[in-house]
């Protein structure tokens, strides 16, 4: 294919991947404020965890749980954003089938088996983050909440609060892949299995650090719960780095070499002299451009 060609490809695929995620955003808009498929509205589905504070430390005017609106458009933008989440979450295996159709062909047999077990399991890591961010929302908007002493009620705006939330589950949900990049490290040969465990304190500790810094709310509830995930996420990568490192020392002992003898940073070696030309084929196109003239 040409560098033309592949514009097209790519424009064709960019198209497909904006078609499905259009079409998710008008469904989440519309599931934004009605039950579809007999579920919960989906503002009453992100507004549950500021519903579960206590009474008295929230603003309710009418005794329901509410959230504040501020500006006259500020809940038509609010429900246009949370719909392009949804859209862009729903459809996800739309756009990312695009995205696997358009690198796919220069993609050799195995490495395509590798990227569409990789694509899975940071999909299912990203789902399982965002959903562990949602069980804790309510227990770091409690414990921001408790300061205070009683002389201060909870009146959060709803741009405010979504724009926390969506950013719990975005910012978890990220931080999940972590184990699956070191993973993918050592497949690749940056990182052996046997550097991760000498530096297992420093990374426990970044860990820790990174936790901190993605919780919007910093509290500690947050803070613990995505730092204690990402330490077990993070041994069980070391798990399968040393089960991928031990086969692969067996292949190689099978060869007469041991893992000392592979350098990853030495270049591949590369025959820079010219092939010989295929006479047979030089003379059958010499004897076609004769007839021709």
């Amino acid at each position: 294919m040409t560098l033309v060609d592949h514009l097209y490809e790519l424009r064709y695929r960019l198209g497909w991947a904006a078609f499905g995620i259009l079409v998710g955003a008008i469904f989440g808009f519309i599931w934004f404020s009605n039950h579809v498929f007999g579920l919960p509205t989906l503002s009453d589905i992100l507004i549950r965890p500021y519903c579960q504070l206590p009474p008295q430390v929230r603003f309710s005017p009418n005794g329901e749980c509410q959230l504040l609106q501020t500006k006259a458009f500020e809940v038509f933008m609010l429900q246009l954003k949370v719909g392009i989440a949804v859209g862009a979450l729903l459809f996800s295996p739309l756009w990312l089938y695009q995205l696997w159709a358009f690198i796919t062909p220069g993609l050799h047999a195995n490495e395509r088996k590798f990227a569409r077990t990789f694509v899975t399991i940071a999909s299912l890591l990203f789902v399982f983050g965002a959903v562990l961010a949602y069980f804790v929302v309510p227990e770091g908007l409690g414990f921001m909440t408790s300061f205070g002493g009683g002389a201060f009620f909870t009146a959060l705006t709803g741009g405010e609060y979504i724009n926390f939330v969506l950013l719990m589950l975005l910012m978890f949900g990220i931080s999940f892949e972590m184990p699956l990049v070191l993973v993918m490290l050592n497949r690749a040969g940056v990182v052996s299995y046997v550097k991760l465990k000498s530096w297992w304190r420093g990374i426990v500790f970044g860990l820790f650090v990174l936790a901190a810094v993605a919780t919007p709310g910093q509290d500690p509830f947050s803070m613990l719960a995505l730092a204690g995930c990402l330490v077990i996420l993070f041994l069980i990568a070391m798990v399968i780095c040393r089960a991928h490192d031990r086969s692969k020392a067996k292949k190689l002992a099978a060869q007469g070499m041991n893992m000392d003898d592979v350098d990853l940073d030495e270049a591949s070696k590369v025959d820079y002299r010219p092939s010989s030309l295929d006479t047979s084929a030089s003379e059958s196109r010499v004897g076609s451009a004769d007839d021709a003239t």
